[in-house]
């Protein structure tokens, strides 16, 4: 991921350097696992350094990664060297050091949904009563509450925690199987040495890789944690548009520029970097997903798309959910705005009110809803409340005061909002 988009926590766990202490974490434990090694050869494999420039170097001639790595790990390891990677295959080093990786970037990506989470819910909290225009296909529907409103994407915010847990719990396996998963190398007693203390779970049948529907998996739940983040950015940027400006991403007066040309501007571009990068994740997951057919025990076919996909992914969420939880923190709610676009209809968005007690009335309920469809229209277009159209009709006896109650639009809304503390 371009450095614009990273954070400085979670880029360095996708570095050259860290993917390669990774590596060596694995190695380290696995010499520590067996048998063969003395107490002073396990001191000098535990001191072997490496450098990066020393394993691109190395590579160059090897065309291979790991066996570079290897090779410049053993030499700094002196004649304990020769234990280094005994028995392994690059599969147990690759992915159970990816699954290190996953695991800490997992730490770091879940910090920051559940912090989203507590952030809406608190504003849901502080608009439970906020009165609002809800909206159905971009037309007024019926008046509900910010808070309520809040309370749904806070509740998908939860959702996409647990999601997230799961998905770095699963794909967080390590497997040091051997060369197409037999042991016949080593041993599943080895192995669970190994990857106890590295603390990972085991991949119980690798084939020599861990199975990519578990990537796949934690790619799409990284996709739809995205699409999340999408669906408040979108809400947030309908609601900062001029006609509407009921709701503003955070401005900073005097510093801030919204347009270089246009002084007046404020542009909601920081819920649209979030909607463009979303569109990033959904690819993401896509490769993951084609990522899972490898041929036989294995290919590398899915390595060159991981080394994209799974850091720029997490490194993306990571930067996304930042963005989303400053914007949720900041953003000015412009109340009176919003009761005045509850009036923008003329009363029109009571219609069902009306319709229900014409109904109750005694009315069938076709008659009752041309009739109120009727009238409702005719305020909205004439700019005539639709309470004075009614009150000329006394002959319907509607009691107008029920009917235009606006607390029967709210008189659930902390209940429902309560809800978040389940």
């Amino acid at each position: 991921m371009i450095a614009r988009y990273t954070r400085p926590e979670i880029g360095a766990l996708w570095t050259d350097a860290a993917r390669m202490e990774a590596w060596r974490r694995v190695e380290v434990a696995a010499c520590e696992a067996m048998e063969g090694p003395s107490a002073e050869e396990l001191d000098a494999i535990r001191r072997a350094t490496f450098t990066v420039e020393a394993v691109h170097q190395r590579e160059a001639i090897t065309d291979h990664d790991v066996a570079a790595f290897v090779d410049v790990l053993s030499a700094s390891a002196g004649d304990a060297g020769r234990w280094i990677h005994f028995g392994l295959t690059s599969s147990d080093v690759l992915d159970t050091a990816l699954a290190l990786q996953i695991r800490s970037a997992g730490a770091i990506v879940l910090r920051g949904a559940r912090d989203l989470h507590e952030a809406l819910a608190q504003r849901a909290r502080e608009h439970a009563d906020t009165v609002c225009v809800g909206r159905t296909h971009g037309v007024h529907a019926e008046p509900t509450t910010f808070g309520v409103k809040l309370a749904g994407f806070a509740m998908e915010a939860r959702r996409n925690v647990d999601r997230l847990e799961r998905a770095f719990a699963q794909a967080s396996v390590g497997a040091i199987s051997g060369a197409v998963g037999t042991y016949a190398s080593t041993s599943p007693a080895f192995e669970l040495r190994v990857l106890e203390r590295l603390g990972l779970e085991r991949e119980p049948v690798s084939t020599q890789v861990v199975a990519r529907d578990r990537h796949a998996e934690l790619l799409q739940a990284i996709a739809l944690a995205g699409a999340g983040l999408e669906r408040l950015a979108t809400e947030i940027r309908h609601l900062q548009r001029t006609e509407v400006r009921e709701v503003e991403e955070p401005f900073r007066s005097g510093k801030q520029k919204g347009s270089s040309a246009m002084p007046h501007k404020r542009n909601p571009i920081t819920t649209e970097r979030i909607t463009g990068l979303a569109r990033v994740l959904r690819g993401n997951a896509s490769a993951a997903v084609e990522n899972v057919a490898l041929w036989h025990e294995r290919d590398i076919s899915h390595s060159g798309a991981e080394r994209v996909i799974l850091p720029d992914s997490t490194i993306l969420l990571d930067y996304l959910q930042s963005l989303a939880i400053r914007v949720v923190r900041g953003m000015v709610v412009h109340e009176d705005r919003m009761r005045e676009n509850v009036e923008l209809t003329y009363g029109a968005l009571f219609s069902q009110r009306v319709l229900l007690a014409l109904v109750e009335g005694g009315m069938s309920r076709d008659e009752a809803y041309r009739g109120v469809q009727e009238a409702a229209q005719r305020a909205w277009d004439e700019r005539t409340p639709l309470r004075e159209l009614l009150e000329a009709r006394p002959e319907l006896g509607l009691d107008l005061d029920a009917v235009f109650d606006l607390g029967a639009y709210t008189r659930h809304a902390a209940e429902i909002v309560g809800r978040l503390e389940r």
